[in-house]
Order: C-alpha cells, then structure tokens, then sequence
C-alpha cells in the first residue's frame, strides 16, 4: 500500500490551484482566448455560462497531475514527472489535430500542460 504522508501537500494543493487559476487566464482574452476560441470553433461565453462540467474535471486532472509530480518528487524521479507532462501536451496535440484545431489553439492547449507542470515541479521544489 501506498504511504502518502510524506507527499508535500502544500505544494500539491497550491500547485493545483495555481495551474487553474492559471489556466482561467491563459484562455481568458487577457491572453490567448479569444484567438484560441476562434482556433478552436468556440465561443468564449460570459461568467455565467461557463462550462461547470469542464471546469471540475479540469481541476480534478490539475490535482492527479499534481500528485503524480508530488510522488516523484519524493521518490527523486523527475524524469518521470517529465514525461506524463509530455504524455499530456502530445496527447493535447493530436486531440487537437484530430478535432481541427487551428495551429495557434493547438500551440495554447500544448504550452498551458507544460508551463502548468512546470509550475507544479517549481512549486515542489521550492516548499
């Protein structure tokens, strides 16, 4: 059985919060959203609107992303971590390939997984 008390939890929980809160304003028109949306054949919609569903599984896999780089940061296996974020931004890649996306929605989706995971591995490594 796994013995999780040793993970850093700080870091696990204020890296998942970070990474959302991040990714709000990644695909906000502060930045990249609405060339994304167009990119995409989405609609930004008002705050009211937003998408609940999406939002809830999105910090659901921000947590499991942030728990697997908590693992391997205990067990001092980067590389790991690594990699399952590359698993991610590859796997956002082709998704958006197949979907249609446009290059530059595709590029959005790909930089937001890994600069998430890299906040996530500084954030481990820095409480």
């Amino acid at each position: 059985m796994e013995d999780f008390t040793q993970l850093n939890w700080l870091a696990i929980g204020l890296g998942t919060l970070l990474a959302f809160i991040l990714g709000w304003l990644w695909y906000s028109p502060m930045l990249f959203g609405e060339k994304w949306a167009s990119g995409s054949g989405v609609s930004l919609e008002k705050a009211n609107k937003m998408p609940v569903v999406a939002m809830i599984t999105q910090l659901l896999g921000l947590f499991c992303l942030a728990l697997v780089i908590g693992i391997t940061a205990e067990v001092e296996a980067l590389i790991t971590a690594i990699l399952v974020i590359m698993y991610g931004a590859f796997f956002a890649a082709a998704a958006g390939g197949f979907s249609q996306k446009s290059r530059y929605a595709i590029w959005v989706d790909v930089s937001y997984r890994i600069v998430a995971g890299a906040v996530m591995i500084v954030l481990q490594g820095l409480l």
